[in-house]
């Protein structure tokens, strides 16, 4: 590992500490627990789990497990160089887009090279102030959302993510695609987290047929996801 990866693992793990530790110490001066997969509240935050077929469910967010997301990724904007987030150098002149088929099939491409744990992603075919959303954070515009991608691709180990189904839809007009996938990674932390997320991703499309919503949902909350970030693994990257 370089010296600039040990620096960067060091800095992520002492601002996980110090923003867990805060969220252990403000949730109303209790300790959090995770309970087994049913609707429960986590000393006065509801939070929910995977349905019993399997689809993701309504996840309501404790606001302080936001605010210490958001804030891990502002800190370590300060910590890693703009220009690491890397994308398909594809412009729009180069990208031909008719219909809502055409944006499935490069979606698909993307997929393909798995863009969430490497961080190549057909901008293109995103609007330029497209939202992206979810259960921790949520901000606006693509560049931001590939400088985010880029935070994250050193702290990953033997990543994957598979694509499960990817369908159109046609709700009050607006015209999606829907993606479910299955998320596998390694984060390079000294007791090794594994982090195994099964979710969906809507793109949802405008008159153009380019995305102006990108929301990503899981299966399971938001607490138990950022928990896994803690929980030494019983495996290893190279099995």
């Amino acid at each position: 590992m370089s010296l600039q990866q040990q620096v960067h693992q060091r800095t992520l793990v002492d601002l996980i500490r110090n923003r867990m530790a805060g969220l252990h110490c403000c949730a109303l001066g209790r300790q959090l627990h995770i309970l087994p997969p049913i609707e429960r509240r986590v000393h006065g935050f509801r939070c929910y789990s995977t349905a019993p077929n399997g689809k993701s469910k309504e996840t309501q967010t404790p606001e302080l497990l936001k605010v210490a997301v958001s804030g891990v990724t502002e800190i370590l904007r300060l910590f890693i160089p703009a220009g690491r987030g890397r994308t398909d150098s594809v412009d729009d002149e180069q990208v031909s887009i008719s219909n809502a088929d055409d944006v499935l099939s490069m979606i698909r491409s993307d997929y393909e090279k798995a863009y969430f744990v490497t961080g190549l992603f057909t901008s293109a075919i995103y609007a330029e102030e497209c939202i992206f959303e979810d259960p921790t954070i949520k901000f606006r515009g693509k560049e931001l959302y590939a400088r985010n991608l880029g935070l994250l691709l050193p702290f990953f180990e033997s990543p994957s993510i598979q694509l499960e189904e990817l369908t159109k839809e046609l709700d009050d007009e607006t015209i999606s695609v829907v993606a479910s996938w299955k998320l596998r990674t390694y984060l390079r932390l000294p007791w090794k987290p594994l982090i195994s997320i099964d979710g969906t991703t809507t793109y949802d499309l405008d008159e153009d047929f380019r995305i102006v919503r990108h929301v990503e949902r899981w299966g399971v909350s938001a607490l138990e996801a950022v928990l896994q970030i803690f929980t030494a693994s019983s495996g290893s990257p190279d099995q």
